[in-house]
């Protein structure tokens, strides 16, 4: 069993979730879809974005989708809204990039799903290793981290 923050934090929360391995890192979305046998529309991306003040919010669109910073914006009225940079990843999530998910983090974050999730009953995330992902009930997901919903996709 992989030992990471996100499958610490579903074990503590006794959700059920499958853990699927890959033989080799993925650096991709389409890689790990691959290497876990899912679709590439069923991944939940997590993307980390921040404003000029340093107010971060997490993103989270399907895995063949990408987030529109300027839609994530208008949401929180900030200014300006940019990805955040590999080490604002760390610092701020615990996690680095490629290993996010909207659960296991070091800080508590608001999380914005598409409202695209939630036509999905299961979902992909990343179990905060690049070796493994976790598939677990959309229900499950949205109960743990109480996200808002917008349009937020370009």
């Amino acid at each position: 069993m992989f030992d990471t923050p996100v499958t610490r934090y579903l074990q503590q929360e006794g959700i059920d979730f499958l853990l699927l391995t890959h033989s080799k890192p993925a650096r991709t979305i389409e890689e790990a879809a691959e290497a876990r046998g899912v679709e590439p529309e069923k991944m939940v991306k997590s993307i980390l974005l921040r404003d000029m003040g340093g107010f971060h919010v997490l993103a989270c669109v399907p895995g063949t989708r990408q987030v529109d910073p300027k839609k994530v914006r208008a949401l929180f009225a900030c200014r300006r809204m940019t990805c955040a940079d590999a080490r604002d990843v760390e610092s701020v999530t615990g996690l680095v990039i490629g290993t996010v998910a909207p659960i296991g983090l070091k800080q508590r974050l608001p999380v914005v799903f598409d409202h695209s999730l939630v036509h999905y009953q299961r979902v992909n995330i990343s179990s905060g290793d690049r070796m493994a992902g976790i598939e677990l009930a959309m229900q499950d997901l949205v109960q743990l981290c109480a996200p808002m919903y917008g349009d937020i996709c370009r």
